[in-house]
């Protein structure tokens, strides 16, 4: 492709609104154009890269011996109303009725839909194990996109599923995943940390992060032993950070009411108080539907809403309104507290364990003290709180870190969760009828791509690897004089030839331009055709090196075709 004919508009001036680097990169480089909030067209050279992950993905997937399948973007309620989760999905999910008033939804997953396909497909236990896969886009209303395709509306995605006869064969399955995973991300070039963690319906889960100072996923790992698990799964109480510092009960003080006209925060109460956040416990008053729920936490920590789902075994929370926290509690928001709370009250371990706390009083202006649990107020304990930098960890009691990673893939350990729901049973060699065991496996392609060049770049811009870039080398004459070009024209050809994916930089530009464009596109191989080339010398440099080297025309594209071994 020759440059001056390739549609790469690339920007001087990047939109405010974009912080990370690969969402600054990407519309630097051409690679992509917002068409509304959340939502990117990718152009040419970016739907290349994107294209090319996408066939790593279904290469090593066809490797496990998945089969390909298409499903519609557009689903019906039903299957998702059989397993529980229509009413439960959150408000990202696109729900809508059709002229017909039939209900529907644009996919955002799609166990039930996979379950389904096998109940009507198959009931031998000769057809299991089985494992399907499709490569399509999901869609998601996101409240606050951000950071280009990071956090956006529209994914593109590799979702699978694994259907075995026993949990035997699921761990077989969920062995074979492992494997193609760690080889899609060591063709992309990436460092992955793969973290236990919880799926939003509860089941035992790893997601796989690239770590990111921009992630939404914030997880703890240790140096020590290689342990790393999302803040969702990690047990406080495991750590061994969550015993209170072993209360006596047998010092209960008598409950005080104080009044704190001015204070509402837990700043401004360990300044009215003079003491530290630790003495105090926070309530937090969430809903899920037409539930209230109230959470305490100590006041230094931070309560993990996902636990707390758990815990309460609801589906979506929210931060509770002022009305709705005044029908709590009788009070304005920053007094809530638990006694004689109108609220299912869940209580985190570490309150629980502890003696003579100040709490708010339910009362604007009023706060507690000397609260103590079972004398004053009762409610379901819990693991409720995030682990924090330092907290020991659950295997080695080394200091654990506390990170943040983009989440690029995920594994779901199903069991029969959407097999039982959908009917979805075999028949075994004995002529029982048995549920069909599951496993759910997730790709996103364009976070893979996005992550990238978070992992890889510099300076001057993007640095692919070799399987995933857009162009695997780029021929830059210094200037448009036919000697120079003319070198150009031949090595470009020979290097297209032999299979390389070669662009040629014909614009009439100065060489600093040309340079600079190279680099921001990110391709691996450049070779500079200068003053040289009279006696046909070349200049090649690595993207990935600060290295030049001068050779002969012949000896540019040898290198060049073995450094890049097409084809691999």
């Amino acid at each position: 492709m020759f440059i001056s004919r390739l549609l790469a508009p690339t920007l001087r001036e990047i939109p405010a609104e974009a912080v990370a680097v690969s969402h600054k990169l990407m519309l630097k480089a051409g690679l992509m154009r917002k068409i509304s909030s959340g939502l990117y067209a990718y152009l040419p050279v970016g739907y290349r890269t994107l294209k090319k992950i996408g066939q790593v993905v279904r290469e090593e997937m066809e490797r496990t011996g998945a089969q390909e399948i298409s499903i519609p973007a557009l689903l019906p309620a039903e299957p998702f109303r059989q397993s529980g989760r229509w009413e439960h999905f959150s408000p990202e999910i696109h729900k809508f009725r059709d002229r017909s008033g039939r209900e529907l939804c644009l996919g955002a997953t799609g166990e039930e839909i996979f379950a389904d396909i096998v109940k009507h497909s198959t009931r031998s236990y000769r057809s299991f194990p089985l494992l399907l896969y499709h490569v399509q886009n999901i869609y998601s209303d996101e409240k606050k996109p951000g950071n280009g395709i990071i956090k956006c509306r529209e994914y593109l995605v590799m979702e699978a599923c694994s259907f075995d006869r026993d949990e035997q064969g699921l761990g077989e399955s969920l062995g074979k995943m492992h494997e193609a995973y760690r080889r899609i991300f060591e063709r992309c070039g990436l460092e992955v940390v793969e973290a236990e963690s919880k799926s939003p319906d509860g089941c035992d889960s790893s997601v796989f992060l690239v770590r990111s100072d921009i992630g939404e996923t914030v997880f703890a790992h240790c140096k020590a032993c290689g342990y790393a698990a999302g803040l969702d799964a990690v047990s406080a109480a495991a750590c061994g950070a969550a015993d209170g510092g072993n209360a006596d009960f047998s010092e209960m003080l008598p409950i005080e009411k104080v009044e704190t006209p001015d204070a509402r925060t837990i700043e401004d109460l360990t300044y009215f108080f003079g003491c530290s956040p630790d003495r105090f416990a926070k309530t937090l008053i969430y809903r899920s539907g037409d539930r209230i729920i109230a959470a305490m936490v100590r006041g230094d920590r931070e309560l993990n809403e996902a636990k707390l789902r758990a815990a309460a075994q609801c589906g979506e929370l929210e931060m509770a309104d002022g009305e709705t926290v005044r029908k709590a509690t009788g009070a304005d928001i920053g007094f809530a507290g638990p006694v004689r709370i109108n609220a299912e009250l869940y209580i985190d371990m570490e309150v629980a364990r502890s003696v003579n706390l100040i709490t708010g009083a339910n009362e604007t202006g009023y706060h507690l003290v000397n609260v103590n649990i079972n004398r004053d107020f009762r409610g379901t304990v819990a693991d409720l709180r995030n682990v924090v930098e330092g907290d020991p960890c659950c295997r080695c009691k080394s200091p654990l870190k506390i990170e943040r990673g983009i989440e690029v893939a995920r594994i779901n350990r199903l069991g029969t969760r959407y097999t039982d729901a959908a009917g979805c049973m075999y028949i075994d060699e004995n002529g029982s009828e048995k549920p069909v065991v599951m496993g759910s496996y997730i790709i996103d392609i364009g976070r893979i791509m996005a992550a990238i060049i978070e992992y890889s770049h510099d300076d001057y811009g993007i640095i692919w690897p070799v399987s995933v870039a857009p162009y695997q080398a780029v021929i830059v004459p210094v200037s448009v004089d036919p000697v120079p070009f003319g070198l150009a024209q031949e090595l470009y050809e020979k290097l297209k030839e032999a299979g390389v994916e070669t662009l040629l930089d014909d614009r009439d530009e100065r060489a600093g331009v040309k340079f600079n464009d190279a680099d921001l596109l990110g391709i691996p191989v450049r070779i500079t055709i200068g003053r040289k080339a009279v006696d046909r010398i070349v200049e090649m440099k690595l993207r990935n090196s600060k290295e030049k080297r001068e050779m002969s025309a012949e000896e540019a594209v040898d290198t060049a075709v073995e450094i890049l071994k097409p084809g691999d």
